[in-house]
């Protein structure tokens, strides 16, 4: 059961499942090469629910429409490291643990984040971050690193394809363990010759998401 301790509220009656990995025949070139089908791809695939969620691991061929996410070895970072919340622009994103801010900036270019927040946690004893990005841009606007970020509180909007990295809005929500000296940023997505690495280095983000 997803929890409604991650916000947005999360459950089982608002939320559809969604599927953007190779192994779904519909969601093909035609639709994500293309951002009004691909919006009504994911307003159809979450039908009467509010949200659509899904992606830890996913293998999705959709990146390798963009050229940023070529790796330079003959194949593409296509493997998601976090999880997408799919919501109408503007929807609140809450802090689902308490934090500091760690860092945040505008990734831009096509297929990048765009407005994205980095929170630095301690969760039994151990340093983990979490990653939001695909926000809206005044949500940078007044942020200092080191302020506190409670559990609840507001902290983002999910924003619009203008600002986001030109995607069908939705949030992603990634966990990280080793921060490898990225500021602002880190990837969301690998090849499968690195999969091993990153897998263990972002956790299943589920563990904040479901009871």
């Amino acid at each position: 059961m997803i929890s409604a301790i991650f916000v947005p509220p999360l459950s089982d009656s608002n939320t559809s499942i969604l599927d953007l990995s190779v192994h779904n025949p519909r969601f093909n070139s035609e639709i994500y090469q293309d951002i009004a089908k691909f919006s009504r791809f994911i307003q159809d695939s979450k039908g009467s629910n509010k949200y659509g969620v899904g992606g830890y691991l996913e293998h999705r061929k959709m990146y390798e429409s963009h050229e940023n996410f070529a790796t330079g070895q003959q194949d593409y970072r296509n493997i998601h490291l976090g999880v997408d919340i799919w919501a109408e622009a503007g929807t609140e994103v809450f802090a689902p643990m308490d934090g500091i801010i760690h860092s945040f900036q505008v990734n831009e270019g096509s297929g990048n984040y765009g407005p994205t927040i980095l929170l630095a946690h301690q969760i039994r004893g151990e340093k983990i971050y979490s990653l939001y990005g695909h926000l809206s841009s005044h949500d940078l606007e007044g942020l200092i690193p080191g302020q506190e970020i409670r559990q609840g509180q507001l902290m983002a909007h999910i924003g619009n394809p203008s600002e986001n990295g030109g995607w069908p809005p939705h949030l992603h929500f990634q966990l990280i363990r080793d921060l490898q000296n990225f500021v602002g940023d880190y990837p969301g997505v690998c090849s499968q010759r690195d999969l091993d690495f990153y897998a263990q280095n972002c956790p299943n983000p589920a563990l904040f998401m479901k009871d």
